[in-house]
C-alpha cells in the first residue's frame, strides 16, 4: 500500500493532506502554529484523531514521540553524526537507513522492510511516496516519517537562518 505526502516549498498554514494511491485524501495532518516544539495531529477521512506526534523540546539532539490512542508507540531520535543523519526508532525496534536528504530511505525490522520512502514526481505535485508492507503499520510509519521530516525541516531552516521552507511544510490543502 502506498501513501503520498505532497511537498511544499514554503507555506504559512500548518495543514496538509496525505493521499492514497488513487490520489484521494486519506489522512489530514494539522500542526499547532504557536506551541513549544513541533506538534502534529493526524486525522482520518472522518476527522477522527489517529496519531499525535510531538517534539521533546529540551534535548541535545532532536527527539519526537508518536502516540496512537493516547499511548506512546514510538520514540524517534536523531543521533549525533558528522557525515550523515542517523535516526533510531525505539518502541517497535525499527532501524531507519538511507539517504534522508534525497528523501530515499527505508524503515526496517532486521532484514524485513517495513516501509520505503522515496521522492516521487506526480501529476498533482512533488511528493514523498511511502510504500508500506503491512496495513497494520500504516499509522505508526506515517508518524515516523512525519517526525523525521520535522527534524529535517528544522535543520534546513536553521541552516538557512530560519527563512527558507523545508521538505514538507504543512501547507494548504491543494
Amino acid at each position: 500500500m502506498k501513501l503520498y505526502l505532497k511537498q511544499k516549498v514554503f507555506s504559512w498554514k500548518d495543514k496538509s493532506n496525505v493521499k492514497d494511491e488513487l490520489g484521494n485524501d486519506k489522512y489530514f495532518v494539522e500542526g499547532k502554529v504557536l506551541s513549544m516544539g513541533k506538534k502534529l495531529t493526524v486525522f482520518d477521512a472522518e476527522q477522527n484523531e489517529v496519531a499525535f506526534i510531538r517534539q521533546k523540546v529540551v534535548t541535545f539532539m532532536p527527539k519526537f514521540f508518536v502516540e496512537i490512542g493516547g499511548e506512546q508507540v514510538a520514540e524517534i531520535s536523531k543521533k549525533f553524526s558528522l557525515l550523515k543523519p542517523k535516526y533510531v526508532v525505539n518502541g517497535p525496534g525499527w532501524e531507519i537507513m538511507g539517504n534522508f536528504t534525497a528523501h530515499d530511505y527505508s524503515i526496517r525490522d532486521g532484514e524485513k522492510e517495513i516501509a520505503g520512502i522515496h521522492k516521487k514526481w506526480m501529476s498533482w505535485g512533488d511528493a514523498f511516496e511511502i510504500d508500506i508492507a503491512s496495513e497494520k503499520d500504516e499509522i505508526i510509519v506515517l508518524g515516523v516519517v512525519l517526525a523525521i521530516d520535522a527534524v529535517m525541516d528544522s535543520s534546513e531552516n536553521a541552516a538557512a537562518g530560519g527563512l527558507a521552507g523545508g521538505a514538507i511544510s504543512f501547507g494548504s490543502n491543494d
